[in-house]
């Protein structure tokens, strides 16, 4: 599933644009696994977004344990993104230090009252869409999460394409429009990205969301990597 990726590529990839789409990790037999958990109850929480104006459609936080798919996924692939991570904040100058494992950066998260698990599977059915936001959900977060796709865009739903927003200091802001198949990753920036300017590394705000669902229905799995409190 992991063993095929350059993660090498995949840094220089990040650090370039904020994200990189790797393509085909999961199959569809994997996919459809994922879709079938979402009426399943292994959930903490069930959020209506139109209730908290998020937008139109619902998603649902796993419950530790996770399953076994999910915690595969959020375990293995996190020592290569925080090489990167600490790569970022050492240019950026700041003193946040990543640990190598993941449960060592979960520890970190409990010592300072997040405990809840952050990973989610999310339901869009026609007119669903998800407003612009960046998911911190306390004082500890990692710099970069994942959304794969289960949906085959075009045949089981229209529209629906993943938003980018990069907000540049006093420059306007730069939209990416992105429409990864069914068994793509997207990984991206939480938070902010480093850009090389004239006089050192300044940081860039990225927000993310969802256009509107045209017709059908999309489910995505979302990794956040930090738990929240």
């Amino acid at each position: 599933m992991l063993e095929n990726i350059n993660w090498q590529e995949v840094s220089e990839e990040l650090s370039e644009k904020g994200f990189v789409n790797l393509k085909s990790v999961l199959n569809a037999s994997e996919c459809e696994e994922l879709i079938a958990l979402y009426n399943q109850p292994i959930y903490r929480s069930t959020i209506n977004m139109a209730r908290y104006q998020f937008g139109l459609g619902e998603y649902k936080y796993f419950n530790y344990p996770l399953p076994l798919l999910v915690q595969r996924l959020r375990t293995e692939v996190y020592p290569h993104l925080a090489k990167v991570a600490n790569h970022w904040m050492n240019v950026l100058n700041i003193s946040t230090l990543f640990p190598e494992s993941h449960p060592d950066l979960l520890e970190i998260c409990h010592q300072n009252e997040q405990l809840r698990p952050t990973p989610l599977i999310l339901k869009y059915t026609e007119g669903g869409y998800n407003t612009l936001h960046q998911d911190l959900y306390g004082d500890v977060w990692f710099p970069f999460q994942m959304v794969i796709f289960l949906n085959k865009p075009q045949i089981d739903f229209t529209g629906g394409e993943f938003v980018l927003v990069e907000q540049r200091p006093r420059m306007q802001s730069v939209p990416e429009v992105l429409t990864p198949q069914q068994g793509d990753i997207l990984i991206f920036t939480t938070n902010f990205r480093p850009v090389k300017g004239t006089k050192g590394y300044y940081r860039t705000n990225m927000r993310h969301g969802v256009s509107k669902v045209r017709s059908g229905i999309r489910h995505t799995l979302g990794i956040i990597f930090h738990d929240a409190k």
